[in-house]
């Protein structure tokens, strides 16, 4: 069964700092697209940020300049460096592992972000 385990979410005062990390078990970690995505209460989940097996990045609009995702294929781990956080990413964070051209499409917890003004 694959899991994806999330941990480092937490409570931070605005302009602080949070590092996100999610292990990935039973997968070929190193083909898969690894992403973060949030959800707010009340409102979709949205894409944060994306790394691709060859570590190309994708980033939301709002994040960018300010998080930064990477991958450690040995350690079959992803993580997401949040930095100068505002109240407006406080959010449930969750790991995606996503396998281009099939159905395979996971998702784990997440964990909780909340940054106080």
């Amino acid at each position: 069964q694959v899991q994806l385990v999330e941990v480092g979410g937490g409570l931070v005062q605005s302009g602080g700092s949070l590092r996100l990390s999610c292990t990935a078990s039973r997968i070929t970690f190193s083909s898969y697209v690894m992403g973060w995505y949030r959800q707010a209460p009340g409102k979709q989940r949205e894409l944060v940020a994306t790394i691709s097996p060859g570590r190309t990045t994708n980033y939301a609009d709002s994040v960018k300049g300010r998080f930064t995702i990477s991958r450690d294929n040995a350690k079959n781990t992803v993580d997401l460096q949040m930095n100068s956080l505002k109240p407006d990413d406080t959010a449930s964070y969750y790991c995606n592992a996503r396998l281009l051209s099939t159905t395979r499409n996971y998702w784990g917890q997440g964990t909780q972000v909340t940054v106080s003004s």
